[in-house]
This record gives structure tokens, C-alpha cells and sequence, in this order.
């Protein structure tokens, strides 16, 4: 269900991704479910009456993790000039309420009758909206070939850890890839750096596979993999893309 109207949403659950990251879960009356890669956009409203609006990519899958379809879960990483985020991190409390427009979005998202090999490309809490596709392919039990690559400051920066690797094993496999850009966990077979061209021909699906690509991002981060893409001779209107930001950048 895609709408304009704000609406009040209730607070109904919160835990800590990481130690700059909070996921917090919404019911929000009228939902009826929602596609994965979607948004929502939260206003924040002051006592002197300011008002600050953002978008946050939707993490969870409808019918996954006990996720109701009134339901919907975001993920937060705390921005530190932020207006919005620290308090959705440090201050939210269950049975707080919030305000809330969407889910929106139709572009990029994918599909569970899609069955052609999907490459996701996250870039730090870009990892967001892949989840909810990354779940969403594993409730499916899809048999489209999905395959994740995870460009993170520190293992500790990670979001869903413990959840990717089980969806990596799953009956629906994930293939998980990770490029740590500060520090990498011990033992970890390459040096800490920043992904480059030649690894990502090497850890992408090849244009021969004809993937879909979700790339989500900072804004360097993403035209900078867009371009190493296109010009490995994929097709650019298979290339989707999202990128931070406030209303219309998620997440």
C-alpha cells in the first residue's frame, strides 16, 4: 500500500544494530504490506512547532522475522550533525509514536516472481534496503541467484551480521561478499581498502549473467560503482540505484 498521508505509528519494538544503529519497528494502522526496497519518510515535529522531515530505507520483509503487514522495520545509523537520527537511535522509546508517510517507491525494488540473478551493492547503511530484499528473496524461496557485496568500515560496522551469514546458508542461498575499507576481522585473507574496479569484476555477476543491480550508497559510492559497471558492459537500465539523503534519499 503506497499513500501521501501522514499517519501515527506506533513504536513497537527497538534494538541496537550497532554502536552507532538502532533498528526500531512500526506498526502503522492501514498498512497492508509493502515491496522490498521501499521507504518511508518520518517527521519530527518541535515544541516551537520546527518541523524536520527524512527518509529511511524500510529493513524488514513483510511475513518475515514475526513482521506483521501492518508492520514495517527501519534501520537508523546516527548522523552527527543529524537532526532526525539521534534522537531515532538515542531517544525513541517503545511505545513512543511517530509520524509517517509511505511506504514509497516502485523503482528500486524487486520482485519475488523475478527469478534472474540479482547483484546487490550496499555501501556502508546502504545495506538497508538490501536487507529487505535479501529477506524477502529467503521467504520466497526464490530460485533467483542473489548475491550481496558489502563494502563496511570495521566488522563492528556491519549491520544483520549473525542474519547474513544464516541467510548465506539458507535454502535460498545468498552469496555474501564483504570489502572492509578500515579494519578487517583477523585472519581476513585482504589488506583493509576501499573496493576497487578490479574486485568488483571479481565479485559481481559478469554482464554474459544479464543481473539486476541494487547499489545503495553514499552518492560517490554509488555513480562511482555505476560507472565501473557500465563500463565493464552492463546495461545501464539494469543498474538501480538509491542514495543517502533526506526526502526522495533514502535511507
Amino acid at each position: 500500500m503506497v499513500t501521501t498521508a501522514w499517519r501515527v505509528a506506533d513504536v513497537v519494538g527497538a534494538r541496537q544494530e550497532t554502536a552507532s544503529a538502532r533498528t526500531l519497528r512500526l506498526r502503522i494502522p492501514g498498512l497492508s504490506g509493502h515491496l522490498p526496497g521501499q521507504h518511508v519518510d518520518v517527521r519530527l515535529t518541535a515544541p516551537d512547532g520546527y518541523q524536520a522531515v527524512r527518509s529511511y530505507s524500510i529493513a524488514s520483509a513483510p511475513g518475515t522475522g514475526g513482521i506483521a503487514d501492518d508492520e514495517l522495520e527501519l534501520t537508523v545509523e546516527e548522523l552527527p550533525d543529524g537532526e532526525v537520527s539521534p534522537y531515532l537511535v538515542r531517544g525513541v522509546e517503545v511505545g513512543d509514536r511517530l509520524e509517517v508517510r509511505g511506504p514509497v517507491g516502485g523503482w528500486f525494488v524487486w520482485h519475488r516472481q523475478d527469478t534472474g540473478p540479482v547483484q546487490l551493492i550496499a555501501g556502508g547503511s546502504g545495506v538497508v534496503p538490501l536487507m529487505s530484499m535479501a529477506r524477502a528473496h529467503a521467504a520466497a524461496d526464490s530460485s533467483a541467484p542473489f548475491r550481496l557485496l558489502y563494502s563496511v568500515r570495521t566488522p563492528d560496522s556491519r549491520f544483520y551480521a549473525d542474519e547474513l551469514e544464516t541467510l548465506s546458508a539458507g535454502p535460498a542461498p545468498l552469496r555474501l561478499d564483504y570489502v572492509y575499507t578500515r579494519e578487517t576481522p583477523p585472519g581476513w585473507p585482504q589488506p583493509a581498502g576501499r573496493l576497487m574496479q578490479d574486485a568488483l569484476g571479481e565479485l559481481a555477476f559478469g554482464a554474459a549473467d544479464s543481473p539486476t543491480f541494487f547499489i545503495c550508497g553514499s552518492t560517490p559510492f554509488v555513480e562511482t560503482v555505476s560507472g565501473w559497471l557500465v563500463d565493464a558492459g552492463h546495461d545501464p537500465a539494469r543498474i538501480r540505484t538509491e542514495r543517502y539523503g533526506g526526502i526522495g534519499g533514502a535511507p
